[in-house]
């Protein structure tokens, strides 16, 4: 009995290792390839001569994406806002770029969009705050003046 547990313990870390491994070079290659794009797209602006408010919000992007994939590294966790971040300003990116086209109910409907992902920050945020996690109280009472 103790043999198979010691077999599927090894035969389980090699599969935490696999998946890792590929879940660690994903990683990689998203945050080289959104550096990639943020080099392309600096390469645009400096070409055109100019700056647009579409360009800052796309490198806010970039830089949303670059910033989740160092969360992940640092914590080994995802918060949920990070996503949610990059939701609203791809949408209000979409706004901008796509004003004239837009009917008043679709530019309507991408404002309440964004709107209702704010509340789900503003949510999770009061949740984390009221509720922590117990990892976070434990990290938080090693280091009392430190807040997150």
């Amino acid at each position: 009995m103790e043999r198979q547990s010691k077999t599927f313990a090894r035969v389980r870390n090699f599969f935490v290792f696999g998946l890792d491994s590929i879940e660690y070079l994903g990683l990689l290659v998203i945050g080289f390839a959104t550096s990639f794009a943020m080099y392309q797209e600096v390469m645009v602006m400096v070409g055109a001569g100019r700056v647009t408010l579409a360009d800052l919000l796309l490198m806010f992007l970039y830089l949303e994406v670059l910033a989740m994939i160092g969360q992940y590294f640092k914590s080994g966790q995802l918060p949920v806002r990070f996503p949610l971040y990059i939701a609203m300003v791809a949408l209000a990116r979409y706004l901008i770029l796509d004003v004239k086209e837009i009917t008043e109910w679709r530019m309507l409907a991408v404002a309440s969009a964004i709107f209702l992902l704010t509340l789900a920050v503003l949510i999770i945020r009061y949740g984390h705050v009221k509720y922590p996690y117990r990892e976070d109280e434990e990290r938080n009472a090693s280091k009392p003046y430190v807040r997150e």
